[in-house]
C-alpha cells in the first residue's frame, strides 16, 4: 500500500481513506464497529461534514481515544462567519477533539478568498492561528471553480469528484494541484456507487501519487474490501483496463451521480435516485428497486413541472427532468418484463 503525503498538510497517510458520509445511515453500534475497524486494519485518514447529520459525532464515539494516530477532515457549509463558528464550535464537541486537520469550505459555488466581502476566508485563518484547525481545504463539484481555487494557492486541499469515469479536465487538474504542492482529496471516486469493482475503481486511483480517495462505507462488506488493498493493492493490468473500458462506454454521456444536492423536489420526486434507476437496476440489481414502494416513487416522475429548480442546484449541470423521463420509460419496460434484469 503506498502511502501519500497530502500537498502541503504534512499528512502522510495510506491512499486508502475513510469517507463517513454513509455511516449517518448506520445504528450508533454499527458505526462505531465499521469506524474502529477501519482504524485497525490500517486507515488513519477520515473525512466528514456538520452537514452529515450525526457522523461526527459517531467519529467521535469510535475514534476520540485514537485521535493523535489519525487525521480529520471534516466540513462547514456555512455562508456567513456566525454560522461558521458555530459549525466549528459543534464538529469539535461531536468528535471529542479540539483541533481539526483539514477543515474544507463544503460544496462551494465560487472561490472564496480574502477581502472578498464575507469575511469567511478571513475567519478560516483565525480559526488555524488559534490551532483550532491546522489546514485550510476547499470541496466543491464544478471544475471551474475547482481550477479557480487551486490557481489562488490559498488552499491546502482541493477535495473534487474523480473515478476512471472522469475525463482530460480533472486529470490535468491533479496534475495541477501536484505542481502546486496541494493536497487532492477524491470523493465520489465510485461514481455515486455505479462503479462496482473495487480493484478497477482502487487501480486507476492508484496511477496518481497524489491523490487520496475517501471511500463512503457503510458496511462491513464493503470496508472488507478496502482493507484487502492495504496488503493486496491492486494494480492495473489487462484484465482491469478492459473493465474500465467497458464501464466507461456504458457510462458514456450524461448520469445522475446520486450526490441529492438538487433536493429537495416541490414534487416530493426522489431525484438522486429516480433520475439513475435504469443503471442501478443493472449495475447494482435489487429486487427493491422493483417493489412497490419504488414504483410509487417513479410514477412521481409523471408529476414534474419541469420548473428547472433542480438543473439549477445540480452541481454537474445536468439536463434533470429528461433523465428522469428516460428512466421511467426504461423502468415502465423492465416491470412489463420487455427489458431483463437480475435483480
Amino acid at each position: 500500500m503506498r502511502h501519500l503525503k497530502l500537498g502541503k498538510t504534512g499528512i502522510v497517510t495510506p491512499q486508502n481513506g475513510f469517507g463517513a458520509l454513509p455511516v449517518q445511515r448506520c445504528s450508533d453500534e454499527t458505526a462505531v464497529k465499521i469506524l474502529r475497524r477501519a482504524y485497525e486494519g490500517g486507515m488513519t485518514f477520515f473525512d466528514t461534514a456538520n452537514a452529515y447529520t450525526d457522523s461526527e459525532s459517531k467519529i467521535g464515539m469510535a475514534l476520540s481515544d485514537v485521535r493523535k494516530n489519525i487525521f480529520i477532515a471534516t466540513k462547514t457549509g456555512a455562508k456567513n462567519t456566525e454560522d461558521m463558528k458555530r459549525h466549528l464550535e459543534t464538529s469539535l464537541k461531536n468528535m471529542k477533539t479540539d483541533y481539526i486537520d483539514v477543515y474544507q469550505f463544503h460544496l462551494a459555488d465560487r472561490c472564496i478568498v480574502p477581502e472578498d466581502g464575507s469575511g469567511m476566508y478571513e475567519l478560516m485563518e483565525d480559526f488555524k492561528r488559534q490551532g483550532l484547525i491546522r489546514n485550510i481545504g476547499i470541496t466543491c463539484h464544478k471544475i471551474g471553480v475547482a481550477e479557480e481555487c487551486v490557481e489562488s494557492g490559498l488552499y491546502a486541499t482541493m477535495q473534487f469528484p474523480f473515478s476512471y469515469l472522469s475525463g482530460e479536465r480533472e486529470k490535468k487538474l491533479i496534475e495541477r494541484c501536484k505542481e502546486k504542492n496541494m493536497g487532492f482529496i477524491a470523493m465520489k471516486a465510485l461514481a455515486g456507487g455505479l462503479i462496482n469493482n473495487y480493484k478497477a475503481a482502487y487501480a486507476f486511483i492508484g496511477q496518481f501519487e497524489n491523490v487520496l480517495p475517501i471511500w463512503g462505507i457503510q458496511r462491513e462488506s464493503e470496508l472488507e474490501e478496502w482493507l484487502s488493498c492495504m496488503n493486496d493493492t491492486p494494480v492495473m493490468n489487462d484484465e482491469l483496463s478492459q473493465i474500465i473500458a467497458n464501464d466507461i462506454k456504458e457510462l458514456d454521456g450524461d448520469f445522475c451521480r446520486g450526490c441529492g444536492y438538487c433536493m429537495p423536489c416541490p414534487q416530493e420526486i426522489v431525484i438522486n435516485q429516480c433520475a439513475r434507476m435504469s443503471l442501478m437496476i443493472r449495475r447494482s440489481p435489487s429486487k427493491n428497486f422493483l417493489e412497490e414502494r419504488w414504483q410509487k416513487e417513479m410514477e412521481k416522475i409523471e408529476t414534474c413541472m419541469e420548473c428547472g429548480a433542480c438543473m439549477t442546484k445540480c452541481p454537474y449541470e445536468l439536463p434533470i427532468p429528461q433523465l428522469l423521463k428516460k428512466n421511467y420509460e426504461d423502468y415502465k419496460k423492465v416491470l412489463a418484463g420487455e427489458v431483463k434484469v437480475n435483480a
